[in-house]
């Protein structure tokens, strides 16, 4: 039972973690309809690396973000959370393999591997939580402009990468709680037992 969880949840946090790169390399982050005459309108989107337009003639240009230090800082901190979480999910991939009860490869112990399989689970777990926190604080502050009065820019809304991104932070977390729950603990050592029921039995018969 316990091999089967731990297949399961390393393809599902390999699937996330895949997905997470999806999200990190999809085009709309942000994404805002601008209408002009009938004719004729253009769509506005964003990711962590450029920006972008496309008009309804099929025309459209990306221009990247010229400094990074010009960015904002939440943008630079959901950019370092992406990369965060995609090397974990790597690292944890490669540990992982080697935790896994079906793959000859490494400790022989089963304790051993379990151990591996569950440092693998733990740093699966935290990937997902760092696309978690970068997908969930960028729709925050996209949410937080659409609906400020006060706020004079470009009104976006949010874009298929943040939904991707959820997705993919769902599974590695889902994935990595399964790998943590393969691991069983070793059973209590009944040697000390043993010892103080022979110990009982020497002293009741040298009282005889």
């Amino acid at each position: 039972m316990s091999a089967a969880l731990q297949i399961v949840g390393f393809l599902m946090a390999l699937a996330g973690t895949l997905i997470i790169a999806v999200s990190l390399a999809g085009d709309r982050w942000k994404t805002s309809t601008q209408h002009g005459n009938v004719i004729t309108s253009s769509v506005v989107y964003e990711n962590l690396w450029k920006s972008c337009s496309e008009q309804s003639t099929g025309i459209f240009s990306c221009k990247s973000f010229d400094s990074m230090l010009s960015l904002q800082a939440f943008v630079q901190a959901c950019r370092a959370l992406m990369i965060i979480s995609i090397i974990l999910g790597l690292i944890a991939c490669i540990l992982s393999l080697f935790g896994l009860k079906c793959i000859k490869v490494g400790s022989s112990d089963e304790y051993a591997k379990g151990k591996i399989a569950l440092g693998g689970g733990l740093i699966f777990i935290t990937a997902g939580l760092c696309c978690l926190v970068a997908v969930s604080w960028y729709a925050a502050r996209v949410t937080a402009q659409f609906f400020d009065p006060l706020y004079l820019g470009t009104k976006y809304e949010m874009g298929s990468a943040l939904y991707i991104g959820w997705a993919g932070s769902f599974l590695a977390v889902l994935g990595g709680s399964f790998l943590c729950c393969s691991f069983k603990k070793k059973p209590k050592s009944t040697k000390k037992g043993y010892i103080y029921i022979f110990f009982l039995q020497s002293l009741f018969t040298v009282s005889k």
